[in-house]
């Protein structure tokens, strides 16, 4: 039996405000705030997240 391959990734972002880096779940459910000033990095659509600061990185 094969196993499915998660389709899930997580994402290494910059903030667009205070340049922190920090890595994000694809399919969040919830706003995710920059760690340093709070500004929001990604929100929910119900599936993927829409990013709203610059990807880095795609980890697989």
């Amino acid at each position: 039996m094969k196993l499915k391959e998660p389709t899930s990734k997580f994402i290494k972002v910059r903030c667009p405000k205070c340049k922190n880096e920090q890595i994000i779940f694809g399919k969040s459910s919830t706003i995710v705030n920059c760690l340093v000033c709070s500004k929001p990095v990604a929100e929910p659509t119900g599936g993927k997240v829409r990013v709203k600061a610059r990807i880095l990185e795609v980890l697989e």
